[in-house]
């Protein structure tokens, strides 16, 4: 059977919080192990890049952002939600009725928390949506000029940058800055 032929749906799996990517690994050993990688395609925990500030350095640091919820691209035919389920720490999964089928994600929810995961992953495929403007006005959230606002003059496809016009100290200056250090105001 080729990857394609099997249909996969993106469930969550309910797991002691605290413990996702212990879970995650678990998963993914068991499915290798008994050679069900055709069946699962991905496990995901959702995180964001939290800054933090120790000592007067920034650490960024892995945070998840739905804990006790780990998310899984699969088929869950035949056995496979049972070997899922007795994974240690594992809950069951969302939505399931009591003894029913685990319940897919609508494709809307799938969009919602993997679209929170691809700004994080910065993914640098062509065909990623840019999601500024020229002309609108972002805040700038990190860096040295963090809480400053500018306005968007060039945006570069290849490098996820932007040229940003920032008025500092009553004067235009134009700052490079990626992606991932502004935000729309």
């Amino acid at each position: 059977m080729s990857e394609n032929s099997i249909e996969k749906k993106w469930y969550v799996v309910r797991a002691v919080s605290g413990q996702e990517n212990k879970i995650k690994t678990y998963i993914e050993n068991e499915i290798s192990r008994l050679g069900l990688g055709d069946f699962v395609e991905q496990v995901l925990v959702p995180t964001e890049r939290v800054i933090q500030i120790r000592n007067g350095k920034k650490v960024h640091k892995e945070k998840v952002f739905f804990p006790g919820y780990i998310m899984i691209q699969a088929n869950l035919s035949g056995e496979i939600p049972h070997i899922i389920k007795s994974i240690t720490n594992v809950i069951g999964f969302l939505g399931e009725t009591k003894g029913g089928d685990p319940v897919p994600l609508r494709q809307s929810e799938v969009n919602r928390m993997l679209g929170k995961v691809d700004e994080l992953a910065l993914q640098t495929d062509s065909n990623v949506a840019i999601p500024f403007i020229k002309g609108e006005t972002v805040k700038v959230i990190d860096g040295p000029f963090n809480g400053f606002d500018g306005t968007i003059e060039k945006i570069n496809e290849e490098k996820r940058k932007l040229e940003v016009m920032v008025k500092i100290f009553g004067r235009k200056t134009p700052l490079e800055l990626s992606y991932m250090q502004v935000e729309k105001v």
